[in-house]
């Protein structure tokens, strides 16, 4: 597939507000701080594993996603990291045996992080939907706890993504061909070149088209209560009644938040009479997304593309759904 910057899109012949571009780069904000490239650098350990050879780092994880970034799309820079993290895991030097840890002096502490998350924007691979801005964004997700750190150097693990960032809310856009949500590598290079293979077969225009045609169709407010109603009862069928539906992922505190968000939303709650398109409906499930934790948000975002897709697909052919009665909505 050819590898091409977007030019500009304007919806519905509306100028653009830039100024109305949120600031806020908390892709995820459960049990997450925000560290700099530097800080993981200089000032954290590299775990190892049994036989004392190093896992690769955070850092050169980050780099080496960022560099295949730039390698494939020369026509512009691309931006510095944002980086967010969880579970630190803390330590100290051999000649601190034994002090108080209130004594600790910053040399003799050490820290690393289970856990990390990270995004990069390519600024000028963009497009625009309902007026607002998305940047094409790469990133990963990095967990020590998927490793077995006390066997000798094996395969390690990582998840990594090419999608959309909405400039608006911070929200990420990931379809299931922008996900590679179990990496295996064994180097760096061998991480690159992984790399590279999933930005490469990611099909940037199919997704876009798809998120436009969310816009297509509305749902009024009853409705909404029906579909969260049955994605709340969906969560307590057993097995066998579940293998007939769509397999969600969202849970119970992502399902309140939609709710609440449905209601006062900035930018994507629903109109006064409480009707709502899939394109509103999809950012208020990506937005609920960015709650989970590190290891999992990423699949839970990517499941809410499907879903919405899904929803849009019964309503296209006219079939009744589990979670939406197609009689009731317009288009």
């Amino acid at each position: 597939m050819e590898l091409k910057a977007i030019t500009e899109q304007v919806v519905n012949n509306h100028e653009v507000v830039e100024s109305s571009m949120s600031t806020n780069n908390r892709f995820i904000e459960a049990n997450t701080q925000q560290v700099s490239l530097s800080h993981l650098k200089e000032e954290c350990i590299i775990p190892v594993f049994r036989d004392n050879e190093t896992t690769i780092a955070h850092f050169e994880f980050i780099e080496a996603v960022r560099s295949v970034a730039q390698e494939l799309y020369p026509e512009g820079t691309v931006t510095m990291p944002n980086i967010r993290t969880s579970h630190i895991i803390k330590g100290r030097i051999p000649s601190a045996i034994g002090k108080p840890a209130k004594d600790l002096l910053e040399h003799e502490k050490t820290i690393y992080y289970e856990r990390m998350a990270f995004m990069v924007e390519i600024p000028h691979v963009h497009t625009y939907i309902n007026n607002q801005k998305l940047n094409l964004t790469v990133g990963g997700v990095r967990s020590y706890s998927e490793q077995n750190l006390f066997s000798k150097k094996s395969i390690e693990k990582f998840k990594v993504f090419i999608g959309f960032k909405n400039m608006v809310c911070c929200n990420l856009c990931i379809a299931t061909d922008g996900l590679k949500d179990d990496l295996r590598v064994s180097s760096i290079d061998e991480l690159k070149l992984k790399a590279q293979e999933l930005f490469l077969s990611y099909n940037q225009e199919r997704q876009i088209e798809s998120m436009k045609h969310m816009q297509e169709y509305t749902i009024n407010q009853d409705q909404f209560a029906h579909l969260v109603g049955k994605m709340k009862l969906y969560q307590h069928l057993d097995k066998q009644q579940k293998q007939e539906l769509f397999h969600l992922k969202t849970t119970d505190s992502q399902i309140n938040t939609i709710i609440k968000n449905y209601v006062d939303d900035e930018h994507f709650s629903a109109d006064a009479d409480g009707y709502i398109n899939l394109w509103q409906l999809y950012n208020l499930f990506t937005e609920s997304a960015k709650s989970n934790y590190i290891d999992n948000f990423l699949d839970r975002n990517c499941n809410t593309y499907e879903f919405v897709n899904h929803l849009g697909e019964a309503i296209r052919r006219k079939e009744d759904n589990y979670f939406i009665n197609y009689p009731e909505i317009i288009h």
